[in-house]
């Protein structure tokens, strides 16, 4: 018996719990979601789901500071090869297609729709999302491009307000447009956004203008 128990599968727990969680949350909604499907999924018992994460609100705000925290993660390795990039203008590009490479996927684009549509209910919900992903990418790009200026490269006064100024030039109307009609065309606006972010903040094109 000991030795069946011990070859039994184990069942989701931390991120895996939150991976199942946040599945059965995108394919029911918040509301149509129910711990039990979720409990199923994970391979454990309701009781022990409900030890881990007391209501499905909760369970739902993991999963959503949990999901943030993944995006992160996933630009770090872009914006660290920008800090270090000789060519400036292609540094932005490809930390400008990685970003939108990552924002209008199609699961990103779901659970963005899923935290919008619970935000009116759930407030709190709606910040988190808001601060943890959003504007916690936005500040890691001030962080970069504040190195970017110290090297020299780039002259920018208020690194905050630049990346989100270059933030919403690469991924401002796809994301609207990919957001309101899941068909839409790509709407490739990043070379643009590059060369109207680099005539700002590029010292040799500030320069020129003077």
């Amino acid at each position: 018996m000991s030795s069946a128990r011990r070859g039994r599968p184990s069942g989701k727990s931390g991120t895996e719990l939150l991976a199942v969680a946040r599945e059965v949350f995108l394919e029911f909604g918040f509301a149509g979601a129910s711990m039990d499907e979720i409990a199923s999924r994970a391979g454990i018992s309701k009781a022990s789901l409900y030890r881990e994460h007391p209501s499905k609100a909760g369970l739902f705000a993991a999963v959503v500071q949990d999901w943030a925290a993944a995006g992160r993660h996933a630009m770090r390795p872009a914006l660290a090869a920008l800090e270090s990039a000789e060519d400036i203008r292609a540094g932005l590009h490809a930390w400008a297609r990685t970003l939108l490479a990552g924002v209008l996927s199609p699961v990103v684009v779901e659970m963005r729709r899923l935290v919008t549509a619970e935000a009116a209910r759930r407030p709190e919900i709606g910040q988190t999302y808001l601060h943890e992903s959003w504007g916690r990418n936005i500040a890691d790009l001030a962080t970069t491009l504040r190195a970017l200026d110290a090297r020299g490269v780039l002259r920018i006064a208020d690194p905050e307000t630049a990346a989100e100024q270059l933030t919403w030039l690469v991924v401002g109307a796809p994301l609207n447009a990919r957001m309101l009609d899941a068909d839409a065309p790509p709407n490739d606006a990043v070379d643009a956004a590059i060369d109207l972010f680099l005539t700002a903040y590029n010292p040799v094109e500030t320069r020129r203008s003077s």
